[in-house]
């Protein structure tokens, strides 16, 4: 697996979302790109992923995109399709390309579940983080240190693998549904908006929600269907 940049950015930050639960990460990315105008520079090249590409507005939206926005000097990873059984592989790669462009941070944007009973009308956001120094920013952004939790999926890998050499950060927003939660997706563009000093405003995220997550669940049923079919004929070539 190997990450494919038509432009190499210098010291950039990487901020990566996943559809992990209620695909917080993904529209988070997908506002962000959009908010930025950030372009497209980049793809995952590997074989682990299913050969697809979904087509929408007449553009073909990649099963994973690298974007960049030169004014902030953000680069962009955004995934539409599940990474199961390649979290590994992704977060190696991720760290490797980090290393090659002397990145000054990564960070991923996730979501964390509610416990039944604890759900609120209001989303809390909460924070890892391997640089000490990054902590009152965090704080000070709205954030609380996450003290108890597991996380899965290529955010838990690379909080594994990640080590002290590359800042890491992790956003989480809390989430109590399985469907697309553009309100949790809004708490993580304000924590990154404050961390980072973006002025980016996210209301227009919340305005366009029923368009962001219409876009998604599309995308995101397209590529499943694709998949099934995928395995349906290679069943057939066995039976």
């Amino acid at each position: 697996m190997e990450f494919i940049l038509d432009k190499k950015p210098k010291e950039p930050i990487i901020i990566d979302g996943f559809p992990g639960l209620g695909l917080v990460g993904t529209i988070a990315t997908e506002f962000l790109i959009e908010h930025l105008g950030a372009k497209e520079i980049g793809r995952i090249k590997g074989n682990e992923f299913p050969p697809l590409v979904a087509v929408h507005d007449r553009k073909i939206v990649r099963s994973v995109g690298i974007f960049y926005d030169e004014k902030t000097n953000i680069m962009i990873l955004h995934v539409i399709s599940g990474a199961t059984g390649m979290e590994w592989q992704i977060a190696d790669a991720l760290i490797e390309k980090a290393k090659q462009l002397n990145a000054k941070e990564i960070i991923s944007l996730e979501s964390v579940g509610v416990p039944a009973g604890e759900e609120s009308d209001v989303s809390r956001a909460f924070y890892y983080t391997n640089k000490k120094e990054n902590e009152k920013k965090l704080e000070k952004a709205g954030v609380q240190a996450l003290k108890e939790g597991i996380i899965m999926g290529v955010t838990g890998a690379l909080m594994q693998r990640v080590g002290k050499e590359i800042p890491f950060t992790s956003v989480f927003a809390e989430t109590h549904s399985g469907l697309p939660d553009s309100k949790a997706a809004a708490k993580l563009i304000e924590v990154i908006d404050k961390y980072l000093n973006l002025d980016v405003d996210p209301k227009p995220l919340l305005e366009s929600a029923a368009k962001f997550e219409q876009k998604l669940k599309l995308l995101l049923e397209k590529s499943k269907t694709a998949v099934t079919e995928q395995q349906k004929k290679k069943l057939s070539y066995v039976g």
